[in-house]
């Protein structure tokens, strides 16, 4: 199943976000792509707010991965840019953490090494508009996407 979704400027954005992380079952893993620069690190800040975190959302660029405690269970934010192999963050014990997550979102990942992921497409139309074009074919996730 997939859906787009406008995103005119950063209060959609948020919105959206608030509405996805109402949706998503517990335990979901999002694939965050787009260029540098589409919202990626944006997205998982206004998840985090909508899931109750109230604490500065970074880009793990440099760290790999940030846990982000929630009422709900902690939020995983992985970037896998800088790895030259995927196999390296499960390697480097990235995911462990990821056991009880209420969200996992990477970003730069590659929807084959994580079956079962949404795909969250960020698409840059202008400085501030983006689509969001969301693709899952795991049915519970299929189901999340048809209460958007």
């Amino acid at each position: 199943m997939e859906r787009r979704f406008s995103l005119p400027d950063e209060a959609a954005t948020r919105a959206f976000a608030k509405n996805l992380a109402r949706a998503l079952p517990k335990g979901a893993v999002l694939v965050l792509s787009g260029p540098l620069g589409a919202g990626k690190t944006t997205l998982v800040r206004y998840l985090a707010e909508a899931l109750g975190f109230t604490g500065r959302v970074t880009s793990p660029t440099y760290t790999l991965m940030h846990v982000y405690p929630t009422p709900e269970g902690p939020l995983l934010h992985a970037d896998l840019y800088r790895l030259n192999d995927p196999a390296q963050a499960e390697a480097l014990g990235l995911f462990e953490e990821a056991e009880g997550a209420r969200l996992v979102a990477v970003e730069w990942g590659r929807l084959e090494d994580f079956p079962g992921a949404l795909l969250v497409e960020l698409v840059p139309l202008s400085e501030t508009a983006r689509e969001a074009r969301l693709t899952a074919e795991d049915p519970a996730l299929a189901a999340a996407l048809s209460r958007l």
